[in-house]
């Protein structure tokens, strides 16, 4: 039995969008030569998200982050006066809101050296605050 492989991911991003790191992703477990196991991809920020979406047609994105920002909207809004920590901004708790309801944390099984994505999915960092950041998602892919 082989050791797991494990890497940390840096994806920049620019503002609220659903960054694809499929290829990023696909390409380390590729390197590691492991042909067979359970990648687990874990985003360590409170603030951020991770998802497996439709990657072939961009509409769908837009259209997913119009339906998140009216699910929760930003802390100025009306509807979201109750909200009481807003000192990094009024996006701060909408976003920890949003990565509360989303994954922080993705299983997915690995065969001949490929993550098992079906033929639209897409790997993707959602980033629900409104400045650009560096967020990190560590992977580990176990045999």
């Amino acid at each position: 039995m082989s050791a797991p492989h494990q890497t940390v991911f840096t994806i920049a991003t620019r503002g609220p969008g659903l960054v694809e790191i499929t290829g990023d992703v696909c390409g380390w477990v590729s390197g590691t030569g492991q042909r067979t196991g359970l990648l687990t991809l874990f985003v360590r920020h409170t603030s951020a998200s991770l998802l497996i979406q439709e990657n072939a047609d961009p509409q769908v994105r837009r259209d997913f982050l119009a339906w998140l920002g009216r699910l929760v909207p930003h802390a100025d809004d009306p509807s979201m006066s109750y909200l009481r920590h807003r000192s990094e901004g009024p996006d701060d708790m909408p976003a920890h809101i949003k990565a509360a309801h989303l994954p922080v944390s993705l299983s997915i099984p690995v065969f001949e050296g490929r993550p098992v994505l079906g033929t639209w999915q897409g790997i993707y960092l959602v980033e629900h605050r409104d400045a650009p950041h560096d967020r990190q998602v560590a992977a580990h892919l176990s045999p």
